[in-house]
């Protein structure tokens, strides 16, 4: 049975039928209000019924142009068939057993795929777990019990999880870690390479912000007490900042040199997001342990520990799993996911969405002082808005533009360290003409600022 995705079931087509979010949205959000904790927030208070290909569906009948993907993870699409055909079918078998307890073939299987898929021709195991946080705290596990060292080393803008852990790797504060503290011990952070807001510009980026990070390493740590350094090849978070190139690589031959593990955390950069399997393979960078998630199932919760096999299996045995990590279900949804990407080859669909929109926004650039950068790769894309006239964070600005393009049925996410960044993740099935259309949404939105 050939892949598809979920879509041609749902009109892909945008409708606005109520205002946004509509009256019934409004009524499920008094009810969300005084159920729900209110640290737990939304972009956007619709509540959605239906969604597939580029659109979701919400209960007043409006149907939104999806830029979000829920965070990069329905990049197969909302309901894919292989998806949900192989997840069915597990469901009606068994939903857990626990692969501590009695193991079963699928968690068996998504290791084998991974290890063929990730960067690398090196023996290569995994570990799978529920969460991208979870991955990468657990990559740190790994790495700590590989080295037998403690220090680990993360990057400014770098955002990596909401557990004790893995908020202390993230850098921003609000809303990831105030009032959270105190934080694990023994993470240190030094300068990513950020063209765009470098003080002596792009061009010099790579070399000075690799520089000031290898000796801010050696002479404020000591490269021989760290364990790992781990940074996203593509941040996400942080304003899906793009390093100049030839940081990655120099970063990586200083780990390799010192003996340190090099985790890529491609969560949300990974399967076909960026136009290749993994955002790391754009620069030949072949990390000694990737974490991975969103992407990885097609919408249920899986992530996974994928690296050299003599440094995954320097955990005890015992010491890695959870009860639900790998379940069952979810490893059915990867296997159709990957099925997916593989037979609609989502990396060259990933490639035409940044040909059709990465023109638009350099133009929109252009004509609009607002857009002070263009960046990203694939369908993993953004622009950082500044003050016109300087490259003042404008993160009043970023709310406003995307409150109207909320309006006008186009569902966007903004990120960033200054809240300036509006980051584009369509899934990778979208087509064309609600590409064009949510583009025209977002031209008509900056002429109304």
């Amino acid at each position: 049975m050939t892949a598809t995705t979920g879509g041609p079931s749902l009109p892909q087509e945008r409708r606005v039928v109520t205002a946004i979010p509509g009256p019934k949205s409004q009524e499920l959000q008094a009810r969300r209000s005084a159920a729900v904790a209110a640290g737990v927030g939304s972009v956007l208070p619709v509540f959605t019924t239906r969604a597939g290909g580029g659109v979701v569906e919400d209960v007043d009948g409006n149907s939104l142009i999806d830029f979000g993907s829920g965070i990069a993870v329905t990049s197969v699409g909302n309901s894919a068939e292989a998806v949900v055909r192989r997840a069915s079918a597990q469901l009606a078998a068994f939903t857990h057993s626990c692969f501590m307890v009695t193991p079963y073939e699928g968690y068996v299987e998504v290791c084998e795929k991974l290890a063929e898929l990730t960067p690398g021709d090196h023996a290569k195991k995994s570990a799978l777990f529920n969460s991208g946080a979870e991955a990468v705290e657990n990559a740190v596990k790994i790495a700590r019990a590989y080295t037998r060292r403690q220090a680990v080393v993360v990057f400014d803008h770098g955002y990596h999880g909401r557990t004790n852990l893995t908020m202390a790797l993230t850098a921003k504060n609000m809303p990831y870690k105030h009032s959270f503290g105190p934080f694990a011990p023994e993470v240190y952070r030094v300068p990513v390479a950020y063209p765009y807001r470098w003080l002596t510009g792009p061009e010099r980026c790579a070399e000075e912000a690799s520089a000031q990070a290898i000796d801010m390493i050696g002479k404020q740590i000591g490269a021989e007490n760290v364990a790992a350094i781990v940074i996203e090849p593509l941040l996400g978070e942080g304003g899906f900042i793009e390093p100049a190139k030839g940081f990655l690589p120099r970063i990586a031959e200083f780990a390799k040199a010192n003996g340190i593990v090099f985790v890529a955390d491609e969560i949300q950069s990974g399967f076909c997001r960026t136009g290749q399997w993994f955002a790391c393979e754009d620069e030949g960078i072949v990390p000694d342990l990737i974490t991975t998630a969103k992407g990885i199932a097609g919408g249920l919760p899986l992530s996974a520990v994928t690296g050299r096999a003599e440094i995954m299996d320097a955990a005890h045995s015992g010491g890695l799993g959870g009860t639900y990590g790998g379940n069952p279900v979810a490893c059915a949804a990867a296997l159709g996911a990957i099925e997916t990407m593989r037979e609609l080859d989502l990396n060259a669909k990933a490639r035409h969405i940044e040909e059709v929109m990465k023109p638009r926004l350099l133009e929109l650039r252009e004509k609009y002082e607002v857009i002070g950068d263009v960046r990203g790769r694939g369908a993993m894309l953004a622009i950082e808005l500044v003050r016109p006239g300087s490259k003042e964070p404008a993160p009043d600005t970023t709310a406003a533009l995307a409150k109207a393009c909320h309006s006008e049925g186009l569902l966007v996410l903004t990120t960033g360290t200054y809240g300036n960044v509006m980051r584009f993740l369509p899934p990778l099935v979208i087509g064309e003409e609600l590409l064009n259309e949510g583009l025209d949404i977002l031209e008509g939105a900056l002429a109304g600022l």
